[in-house]
């Protein structure tokens, strides 16, 4: 059975649902960090267009690249989420695997993972 978290670009933002609902429900707050993502594309359509062309910017959670460095990088789902939003893609999310991206301006490579040891300390 996968643990695939997936919804439609097409689908309405939710409301008026709890906080516990929102964050510790079955998709551990993706949905959510998407939805951020499709109304952060509305508000700063620059920071859209980055996204769009494959940049990784810094957004509120861990993933980002802000500047070239080396050696391994680490992110969270919760950023690819939000930055899945953000392009105005479908939330396409499998946790039980990681997955690799390519910063398009930095060419840094972030590991995105649901292990909290890679990402807890340090740049992350």
């Amino acid at each position: 059975m996968s643990d695939r978290i997936s919804r439609s670009i097409n689908e309405s933002i939710r409301e008026g649902l709890t906080r516990d609902a929102m964050w510790n429900g079955p998709d551990r707050g993706l949905i959510k960090s998407w939805e951020t993502g499709r109304q952060l594309r509305t508000r700063d359509p620059a920071l859209a267009d980055r996204a769009q062309r494959g940049e990784l910017p810094v957004l509120g959670w861990k993933g980002g690249v802000e500047k070239a460095i080396q050696g391994k990088k680490y992110g969270t789902f919760l950023y690819l989420a939000q930055w899945q939003g953000l392009r105005g893609e479908d939330l396409q999310i499998d946790p039980s695997n990681d997955l690799d991206l390519v910063c398009s301006r930095t060419g840094v490579t972030v590991t995105y993972t649901a292990d909290r040891t890679k990402y807890a300390g340090g740049d992350g």
